[in-house]
């Protein structure tokens, strides 16, 4: 009991009170007309598809890239590759604004890149202006969140019996074939644990798009802030943030049904 009331008054409560507000228009009383208004508005519309296809395509270069690079450090020897595989924990703490201003000193209107372009060329701006478009939102989350599917595919790669691979490739297989074969089905589980991680991430992530200024981006945890603090529309917050914590639940129950079918 003691575990559950603390989870009940740290976030089921706060939570609570989120649902409750989204039914309690400013007006007073109890209507759901704020999620007739914000439903049938194009700003949520709109943000909601921008906010699944970031997150989808997040997710999926996260996982080519995340696969590949754990493949370099666990199978490719080379120096230093120790202290890489250490460095992805100390990654995993770093908050996503500071990659997010990493990018920005470096591909900024005026980052190093641009800086060198113009010191070079004499041009009054340099061609790197990508970081305030989706593009520059969605090389930011996949740089912060590769890591996340990194991390468990190197757990996996671990335990991987190395005896496999010496059999498969004196039997005459190529790389590639190793690879598909023999590998990649010991990393479905880490791919698919660290996939869901990151997708539900990208759903709820707010600081990368915040500091990219990226104009015309506008997702859902971003509409929620526009519409608390730009605008002070509380119950339209509350319902863009109740259907955010809605599909963020779904895709995690989704998984977890998918996990138990695979045997992940």
């Amino acid at each position: 009991m003691p575990p559950v009331l603390v989870l009940g008054l740290v976030f089921l409560y706060p939570l609570g009170l989120v649902v409750q507000q989204s039914f309690r228009p400013d007006t007073g009383g109890t209507s759901a007309a704020a999620y007739g208004h914000v439903f049938a508005s194009a700003a949520f519309r709109e943000a909601l598809g921008t906010t699944v296809w970031l997150a989808l395509g997040s997710t999926a270069g996260c996982l080519v890239l995340g696969f590949v690079l754990a493949l370099v450090i666990a199978f490719v020897p080379f120096p230093g590759g120790k202290a890489v595989a250490k460095f992805i924990d100390v990654f995993l703490s770093f908050p996503s604004f500071l990659i997010t201003l990493a990018l920005l000193f470096v591909y900024g209107t005026v980052g190093m890149a641009n800086g060198l372009w113009t010191g070079a060329t004499g041009a009054a701006e340099g061609p790197f202006q990508f970081l305030g478009t989706p593009w520059g939102v969605l090389l930011a989350e996949v740089t912060y969140f590769t890591p996340f599917v990194m991390r468990p595919l190197l757990a996996a790669f671990s335990g991987i019996d190395t005896g496999q691979l010496e059999v498969a490739s004196s039997l005459g297989a190529r790389p590639a074939r190793i690879v598909r074969q023999v590998i990649l089905p010991e990393a479905l589980p880490a791919l698919a644990a660290g996939g869901s991680l990151v997708l539900v991430l990208c759903l709820n992530e707010f600081g990368i798009v915040l500091f990219t200024g990226a104009k015309g981006v506008t997702t859902l945890p971003m509409l929620v802030y526009s519409k608390a603090i730009l605008e002070s529309d509380y119950p339209g917050a509350c319902v863009v943030a109740v259907v955010n914590v809605l599909i963020s639940v779904g895709l995690y129950g989704l998984y977890r049904v998918v996990s138990r079918r695979v045997g992940a």
